[in-house]
């Protein structure tokens, strides 16, 4: 039995070391990235039991994801190697304050030719918690489809789906994003949208008409992420609910908080806690992301997330 199990696209992310435009980097730190993964390290780390799964060149850079995701404890025994596709690649420019942009070379690349016949729905049916991802299917036509199959597989096995949308307008239109996305959060028990990505999904200018908006197209639960100001709950029985953030003193890097937020969030659905501990032991995960470099390599173990929930600190000396 699997507490959740997740598909995506990972590749190989080459971070620049120094600041400003990539053309002027010299140096690059080299890590796995991707949001599913992101999301099953982080769970992976707190002691649940996690599966992923995608299509990985069988290459050194499909070798080195497969091992870094086996050694974080994850099951990846559903992993298709493909010998005719590349594991994708991107690279990560650092800007100041904390900001980045990232730069992908994913066309053509393994993850691109998932396909529904790539799933295992025996596989899936072990699972309590089905956490799709929302770049994958505006990757391809394939991909797409291969996405949809694992949202019928866990609607006709009655599992709980959690859906982060993670638009990105570098890969397809609004309108064509909206037309995959919107479904698939109208298919999701929980549905956990950045706020900015919720106004364009949704093509509002201010959240509430936002949320009343999505809420009209059956979309019942939302957690939205909103950065330093927290995270907003909406259910049907509370309305919209502001869970406030931790604060930090010296942030350092925002890239991945948004997928250790959703990893909190499914602890909290996990251990049987109320949706506001989820939305709060969300904020307490992606707190944890931005106070080291790289997306996931600052994730917690069980205990230190409960100490730092706690509000206590470690002995150092």
């Amino acid at each position: 039995m699997l507490d959740v199990v997740a598909m995506g696209e990972t590749m190989i992310a080459f971070e620049a070391q120094s600041y400003g435009p990539l053309r002027e980097a010299e140096d690059f730190k080299k890590w796995v990235g991707g949001a599913a993964d992101n999301v099953m390290v982080g769970l992976a780390r707190l002691g649940f039991s996690c599966g992923w799964f995608s299509r990985l060149g069988k290459d050194e850079f499909g070798k080195e994801i497969f091992r870094t995701l086996r050694g974080e404890g994850i099951d990846v025994s559903r992993v298709v190697w493909d010998a005719e596709a590349p594991t994708g690649v991107f690279f990560v420019e650092k800007h100041g304050e904390g900001g980045f942009k990232c730069h992908f070379y994913r066309k053509h690349a393994a993850a691109s030719r998932m396909a529904p016949e790539d799933i295992d729905e025996e596989y899936i049916k072990q699972a309590k918690i089905v956490c799709p991802e929302g770049i994958l299917p505006v990757v391809s036509d394939s991909s797409r489809r291969a996405t949809e199959e694992l949202f019928r597989i866990a609607g006709a096995n009655g599992q709980t789906v959690v859906f982060d949308p993670n638009l990105r307008l570098t890969l397809c239109d609004i309108s064509t994003a909206r037309s995959i996305l919107i479904p698939m959060m109208q298919q999701s028990a929980y549905v956990l949208p950045g706020e900015e990505e919720l106004l364009l999904l949704m093509d509002c200018g201010e959240l509430t008409p936002a949320i009343e908006k999505a809420r009209s197209l059956g979309i019942e639960t939302l957690v939205i992420k909103r950065g330093t100001k927290g995270a907003t709950l909406v259910t049907r029985e509370k309305g919209a609910v502001d869970i406030p953030a931790f604060r930090l003193k010296s942030p350092v890097n925002s890239h991945g908080a948004g997928d250790a937020f959703v990893a909190g969030f499914i602890a909290g659905l996990l251990k049987g806690q109320a949706l506001e501990v989820c939305a709060r032991w969300a904020n307490a995960m992606g707190a944890f992301s931005v106070m080291g470099d790289g997306p996931y390599q600052n994730l917690p173990s069980w205990e230190d997330f409960q100490v730092f929930l706690a509000g206590e600190s470690d002995v150092i000396r």
